[in-house]
């Protein structure tokens, strides 16, 4: 049976290692490969010119990334519901190093930013509370509980806003190098 799968399977094996692949982007910090980009996959970056894509790459040849990006709009049904439509695409070419920030990838699990959110919210609404408490009798207010509250929202902001920094190359160790793959090596 194995040998009847691998005789149909060999023609497309071979064809797929014939065709000529496209270079490929590394994104490091450091020696340590973070990302690879390569030809197929998406990718999201904004630019030095400040100009944000979230796009399919179409190639990587030559220095540069080809992109496809799609404009996806959603329509409303005859039933009151919605579909995602595809209204257009919009192709851009990029030099590799005009990449500039790329976004954190999610780690699954615990999360510090996801925590130090729930502890800003939860500071500001005990603060708030504690505020009220005050306005309406003086006598049950506790101060302590508003330093206390005031310190978790503190110490929310501080882990959100750390948690959220997004990549920028050329800061932190972080770089590009791009990886010709190409037969024909100049």
């Amino acid at each position: 049976m194995k040998v009847v799968i691998l005789f149909f399977l060999l023609p497309f094996i071979v064809l797929q290692s014939a065709a000529q692949s496209s270079d490929m982007i590394s994104l490091k910090k450091g020696n340590k490969v973070l990302q690879t980009f390569f030809k197929g996959q998406n990718i999201i970056f904004t630019t030095r010119e400040g100009a944000s894509r979230d796009a399919l790459i179409t190639n990587i040849k030559n220095d540069s990334i080809f992109l496809q990006e799609f404009l996806i709009i959603r329509r409303t049904t005859t039933y009151g519901g919605y579909i995602l439509d595809t209204a257009g695409s919009f192709r851009y070419a990029y030099d590799y190093k005009a990449m500039y920030m790329f976004p954190k990838k999610e780690k699954r699990g615990f999360s510090l930013g996801n925590s130090g959110a729930s502890l800003l919210g939860g500071g500001v609404l005990l603060s708030l509370a504690s505020g009220v408490v005050y306005l309406a009798d003086k006598d049950t207010f506790s101060p302590t509980l508003l330093i206390a509250s005031a310190s978790a929202a503190l110490v929310g902001f501080l882990l959100t806003k750390k948690t959220s920094q997004p990549i920028l190359i050329g800061k932190k160790k972080y770089n590009l190098q791009y990886i010709n793959l190409q037969k024909d090596k100049p």
